[in-house]
This record gives structure tokens, sequence and C-alpha cells, in this order.
């Protein structure tokens, strides 16, 4: 019965929803990309340039904060004869986007951009436009990667994922669960997991029994470490994928060995979504080149052959809110061979993302918090400037806030509220404004940090 629902969907109920009742251009997209991740290297390169160009003289036509910058350089989009061409060009940062906000807009796309916020996994919160084409696109491109782990839209599916904060009115939940329910898809709250309530965790995927689990890599490790240390039986689903925390060699092979099934490890930002994907042979991630360019580059912008570098990526569908060279504030390994892939997709490898690990937090009576739900939380309240949560005794979060304008009491009032439903009313919330808060010696900004020491089994 589940192969033939699924069937349907795909062939006749997920089609007759997003193209004709919904009038987007998804599946269209996802024929696209499915068809060109086999084409050779070289033709992907071609094609990726010719987006590039395409996007740069868009940019400098319309965008009055590249128009400026690229002025100053005398740079012009015309000159421009290959990808490695964008090296040329500075970095976009965060910060330039929130002091430029308007002036990065495109001028012929005003009013008619959708907007988004993200928490950030660095702790710096802030907001951006998109298009309407770019999300469906952005949708095509996760759909494919996930279907490489065997997730194709269709599969039955369980999330272990961070739910809605604040009270969403009714009808806004009632449509969550009719659109998760067509989706063949089940989420378990992953804010809400203690010590105490694993096993029903456990149960539901047992009951549920999903063709994938995708999961907060620190949240499924968390119910991995149950079922290992209960020898506990529990469904084998057909993939297990990981996503929004890096992915150790060890917490891998725990996963694998919880719920007898392979891995496959996602990375992506609010920014683009999926970035890149583990493909079957699991040799880095496939960065997808036919819809961004990602570069891992020095200080300085230029691209790294070997070593670390930082994130930069240049969205090549987003005309309303281009990003042109953006430092997503992650740090990934450049990977010695990035077509060696056996699979034989054109679609260029990236080695190991080193630099977004969120620690896990405790509370008194035994949750198990994901670090990512911080950034989940605070997109909620615009006067976050940047943020950083320690906890360094069990009944105590210290949360250090630097302000965006002013940070009102009833901001601060949300924040306890939103906190305490989800670490109880015991714990100890303290919030402090700071001018700054300090970087690790690697350059990131930890989002969560935990001296706590480790106590599950």
């Amino acid at each position: 019965m589940s192969s033939v629902y699924g069937f349907a969907f795909r062939s006749f109920l997920y089609p007759l929803y997003e193209t004709r009742l919904r009038g987007r251009k998804t599946l269209r997209y996802l024929a696209e990309y499915e068809r060109q991740q086999w084409i050779e290297p070289e033709a992907m390169r071609r094609l990726q340039l010719d987006r590039v160009r395409a996007l740069l003289e868009h940019c400098q036509r319309n965008v009055p904060f590249y128009r400026e910058r690229w002025r100053e350089l005398g740079f012009d989009w015309r000159d421009v004869r290959d990808v490695s061409d964008l090296q040329r060009l500075p970095l976009t940062s965060k910060d330039d986007i929130r002091r430029h906000y308007e002036a990065m807009g495109a001028e012929d796309w005003r009013g008619r951009t959708l907007r988004k916020s993200t928490g950030g996994s660095t702790g710096q919160p802030f907001h951006f436009e998109y298009t309407r084409e770019s999300y469906e696109r952005r949708m095509a491109v996760m759909m494919r990667g996930y279907g490489w782990a065997g997730a194709s839209f269709g599969a039955k599916r369980l999330d272990v994922w961070g739910t809605d904060v604040g009270d969403p009115p009714w009808w806004k939940r009632t449509k969550a669960r009719l659109f998760d329910a067509a989706l063949r898809r089940r989420v378990l709250g992953s804010f809400h997991m203690r010590d105490d309530n694993l096993a029903d965790y456990v149960a539901e995927i047992d009951r549920y029994r999903p063709e994938v689990i995708v999961g907060y890599t620190s949240a499924l490790e968390t119910l991995a470490r149950w079922i290992d240390g209960h020898r506990a039986p529990a469904w084998r689903p057909r993939s297990v994928l990981t996503a929004a925390e890096m992915l150790s060699d060890a917490q891998r092979a725990l996963i694998e060995k919880a719920f007898g099934a392979p891995v496959f490890h996602t990375y992506g930002c609010r920014e683009f979504m999926l970035l890149g994907a583990e493909c079957e042979h699991h040799t880095g991630y496939h960065l997808s080149a036919d819809h961004l360019v990602v570069e891992v580059a020095d200080d300085a912008g230029q691209v790294v052959s070997e070593g670390v570098g930082q994130v930069v990526v240049t969205d090549l569908s987003n005309l309303g809110m281009p990003f042109v060279r953006y430092a997503n504030g992650d740090l990934a390994r450049a990977h010695p061979a990035p077509y060696s892939c056996p699979c034989g997709r054109g679609l260029p490898l990236m080695g190991a993302v080193e630099g977004r690990r969120l620690d896990m937090l405790r509370t008194p009576d035994g949750r198990i918090v994901p670090g990512e739900f911080f950034p989940h939380l605070m997109k909620e309240v615009a006067a976050v400037g940047s943020f950083q949560v320690r906890q360094k005794r069990l009944d105590r979060l210290d949360i250090l806030v630097v302000p965006r304008g002013e940070l009102r009491d009833d901001d601060e009032a949300f924040l306890r509220r939103e906190i305490a439903k989800v670490f109880g009313g015991s714990i100890e919330i303290t919030v402090e404004r700071v001018a700054d808060i300090p970087l690790t010696p690697t350059g990131k900004r930890r989002v969560t940090v935990s001296e706590l020491p480790a106590t599950l089994p």
C-alpha cells in the first residue's frame, strides 16, 4: 500500500498540488537539475559561466550596491571569461547586507520579492529578500540532493526537527499537519527531548516505520545513544539524513549502528537551503554548481586548492536581492579531487564543513536541547543583532546579546517565556546586553557553549 501511495503521490497528487493549485515550477526545475547533474564537468563549467555572466550583468544594471562598488573597482561583467574571474570581486558579508539593505535589492524587482529571516548559525540574525523562482529552484535542488539518499519526494519520512516557537494560530497548525500528512511526513519536535522521553521517540519511529529519517545531527545522535545503551530494537529505515549541524565520523558510526541504515549528511544554510549533499559513495559534498557557485576561499577572497577556508556563495537564481561572493560564516575544507567521485555526476565536490557545530544544552529535569533551538528562536526578535548562549551550570543559562537598536522589555520577556517552554520553569535565565561577543581562534562565533560534562549513557 505504501509503494502504491508513493507512486500516486509522485505521479499525480504532488504535481497536481504544486503545479496546478500553487502554480509553481518546482517539478520542472527538478527535471532540469536531474538531467544537468550528469553532464560532463567541462559542460557544467560552461553552463555555470553563462549563468554567472547573466547574473553579473543584472547586478551591474539593476543593483545599486554592486553597481557602485564595481564602478569603484573598475570591474565590468563583460570582462568575465571564466568563473574564476569572480575572485576579482570582494566578498559580501552579512554586515554589508544589514548596512546596505535597500541598495542590495534589485531596482527592477522592487515590491515583488519575498522576505525571510535567519537566526544565523553564527549567532547573528538577519533578513534578506528572494524571488519566487529562486525559492522554487532551491526546493528542486533540495529534492535532488535528498533523492541521492533515497529521500525523494513521496518517500515515507520522519523528521526529528525544530518546531515553531511562540504560539502559532490554530489554522497554521492545522495547515502544517495536513501538509505533512499529504507529504507522508511526520515531525517529532527535537526541542522537547528529555532523558525520560527518548523511549517515546523511538517507539513513535517504530510505529510510523518511515523509509527515511531526517534530523538535526545532535538530536539523532541522542536517540542513537539511547538505542545503543538500551539495546532497544528499532525500525530500520532505508537511510538517515543528518542536517543543520556537522557530523563527525564517530557520530556517523553510532547513528548507522543504532538505525541499521547508511547515514547521508547534507550541508545548507537558510539563505540558500541546500548547498551540497553526499551521494551513495560518500566522497564529499556534491555542490549544486548548476544553481550556485560555492568557493572555499582565504581571508583575501582567493580560492584555496587545499586546506580550510571560508565558504563563499554566489546565488545564480535570486535576482531580487543577489548574493554575489557572500561569505556565509562557515569554514570548509577544499576537496583534493573535486571531480573524482565514481558516481559520474558532473557536480564538483567539497570537503568537510568544519566550522558549524552547535553544542547541546541540558536542563535540570533531563531535557536535551540542540543548540539549533536558539537560532530558531532569535530570528523572531528583530532587536537581536548577535548572541551567544552559555551553560556552566545545569540550572542556569547566560545569554549574551548585542542589540540592534533597543532590546525592549517585552522582547526579553518573549525570549524568557519561549526558553522556559523548552527548558522548564526552574531554569535560571540571565540576559546580558554586551557590545561584542568574542570569536573563537578559527574566527567563528559559537552560538551555544556548554561546559557541562557529558551525562548521557
